[in-house]
């Protein structure tokens, strides 16, 4: 048997109907049957649409289409970001220490072990070049 997709308007009429029927005297079970639907349903149904109205289920469920619609969006643009991100961390070179970086200890003890001279020791060691030979 083919399952039928009921619309949200045709199941807030169903449970109306059932609730109806329950005023009256009947059994749950014999007011699901008149429905024609499995209890599963019923009380499916009862808990996803029970004191709603109509105009409520349809803005329910245009609201739920939206999000739905929005969290793929947001999906498909966090997956393009990461992608691009891994590009660019795969092509591009690092990129040169900030003028405000101080270096780590371990950086400066290589850079003297290297032989490279401090920042401003050249200019120290001009000016006492210039005062031995007199200048």
């Amino acid at each position: 048997m083919p399952q039928r997709k009921h619309k949200p308007e045709e199941i807030v009429a169903k449970l109306r109907q059932v609730d109806v029927l329950l005023s009256q005297g009947r059994p749950v079970t014999e007011a699901i049957r008149a429905i024609s639907v499995t209890p599963f349903t019923y009380y499916r149904w009862r808990r996803e649409f029970g004191g709603l109205k109509s105009d409520q289920v349809k803005r329910l469920k245009d609201l739920e289409k939206e999000n739905e619609r929005l969290r793929k969006a947001v999906s498909d643009l966090t997956l393009e970001k990461l992608i691009l991100r891994e590009a660019a961390s795969e092509t591009s070179e690092p990129r040169p220490p900030s003028p405000l970086h101080r270096p780590r200890h371990e950086e400066v003890r290589r850079v003297r072990e290297a032989g490279v001279p401090r920042a401003g020791a050249a200019s120290l060691d001009a000016k006492k070049g210039a005062e031995r030979t007199g200048r």
